[in-house]
């Protein structure tokens, strides 16, 4: 790995790097690589995967997301469970909905940090995630340059097709829901005003690419005329299969915006995807769940060994006594004041980094803050959960009209789509938190070998 890295700067520096960072920033701008205005990758050089490292994060990660498909089964029949997961009344009730098909997340992303010799979880995005369209368009970008085309030279750099491999799950899904239209019309449901809107048009334009006709449309476009199949519409087209960005969070907030789209979901005259049980896994107590030893007679003993080997231990932050990560009691507040060096408090169902207390780059005041924020607003439900490894390497940035060399962040997230992983999302930053939502940066992924030569 480190061969690879210096022998890609050691060609960085035969480029012109000034003209390099004008050429990529265009080049995403052309592409539509946008979250909102801003471009997604202001880095010179894509994250580099060897096949052992691939190997032992696709075994880990598609036994997570199979992990996840089971809590959303059981937690359904466990309103014991409902409550260690705080979810509110209105989850519940949307979440006890029969979508028509088994597989909660279609669609997934588990976030972490990929370490020598381990895989390290900081949360999972059960729900909706982002950027498959951007990491690949990212990758295709970096693939084409004569840069890379030097570097392929030495070392064997294979891109990843995510957009291809959420097509396929989104129709696994619609065929397993019983949906026989072939192809189905697509929408891709989100408000047009969302900063990700030029990635559903990069999705939208594949799928069509494929034979799959696909429309983008807000929820507040959707009619359902009731009952049947094909009920559900946009502009007079009707909808056979809804691939959902918008958010659960939304849904509940904007009750009559999204009401079309909830009826038909509930009369199942539309497959949905993801349906409305994927927010079981997706809230951060999910993790609370894998490392509760109340629970453990749901998972298999290689299952248990994979969490405590890369799930941090997690726990709704309330008034009680609980059992540490190496199984002694303690009584939870004080316990967490007295180690604020080795944990964060988080929402249990936020994104990009709201929120977040790294304990470890706060004062003892902003730690018993958080602490007490999390209290008040228990209905809300905030956890606390053990600091995790992450992991650091110099990626080139460019920076005032040049290019300067920085220890960035590495925060490594692999797509999983219907249990396969599919690709990666990379994003990078200088702080403790990597999101492209807090200000991060993304960059293109390569599984690579080095080559005989």
């Amino acid at each position: 790995m480190t061969s690879a890295i210096d022998h890609w700067h050691a060609l960085l520096r035969d480029e012109h790097a000034g003209g390099l960072c004008a050429e990529i920033t265009a080049e995403q701008r052309s592409r539509r690589l946008r979250f909102g205005d801003r471009v997604l990758c202001p880095f010179l050089r894509p994250f580099f995967l060897t096949a052992a490292d691939e190997a032992r994060v696709t075994r880990v990660v598609e036994m997570l997301w199979t992990l996840g498909e089971r809590v959303a089964l059981a937690a359904v029949q466990q309103p014991a469970m409902l409550a260690d997961l705080a979810l509110s009344e209105e989850e519940i009730r949307l979440a006890r909905i029969d979508p028509g098909y088994a597989t909660a997340s279609t669609a997934a992303r588990a976030d972490a940090f990929i370490l020598p010799d381990s895989l390290q979880f900081a949360e999972y995005n059960a729900e909706s995630p982002a950027g498959p369209a951007y990491s690949q368009g990212l990758a295709e970008l970096f693939g084409g340059l004569p840069l890379m085309a030097r570097f392929r030279k030495r070392f064997g750099a294979r891109l990843y097709t995510p957009v291809h491999a959420i097509l396929d799950a989104l129709l696994a899904s619609y065929r397993e829901w019983g949906g026989t239209a072939s192809p189905p019309q697509i929408a891709i449901v989100d408000w047009r005003e969302v900063p990700t809107y030029t990635e559903f048009e990069l999705l939208r334009d594949a799928f069509n690419a494929r034979g799959v006709p696909t429309i983008i449309c807000d929820p507040r476009d959707l009619s359902f005329a009731g009952g049947r199949p094909g009920s559900l519409s946009a502009d007079g087209l009707r909808i056979d299969l809804v691939y959902r960005r918008v958010l659960i969070n939304d849904i509940v907030a904007r009750p009559d915006d999204c009401r079309a789209l909830v009826d038909a979901y509930a009369s199942r005259a539309v497959c949905v995807a993801n349906t409305l049980r994927c927010k079981i896994p997706h809230k951060k107590a999910f993790f609370a769940v894998l490392t509760d030893g109340r629970y453990a007679e749901l998972f298999s003993p290689e299952e248990r060994e994979m969490i405590r080997r890369h799930v941090p231990w997690t726990v709704l932050v309330e008034e009680r006594h609980v059992a540490a990560r190496d199984g002694t009691a303690v009584d939870l507040v004080p316990y967490l004041r007295a180690n604020r060096e080795r944990l964060v408090v988080k929402p249990n169902d936020e994104y990009g980094g709201t929120g977040v207390t790294l304990g470890w780059e706060s004062s003892e005041s902003e730690w018993d803050d958080a602490i007490g924020r999390a209290l008040a607003e228990r209905q809300r439900g905030w956890v606390a959960q053990e600091r995790i490894q992450v992991r650091r390497e110099p990626f080139p940035v460019c920076e005032g009209g040049g290019v300067l060399l920085r220890d960035m962040l590495v925060d490594f997230a692999p797509y999983v789509f219907r249990g396969r992983v599919a690709g990666f999302l990379t994003r990078l930053s200088a702080t403790g938190l990597a999101n492209v939502t807090s200000g991060g940066g993304q960059v293109a992924a390569f599984a690579i070998n080095e080559l005989k030569v």
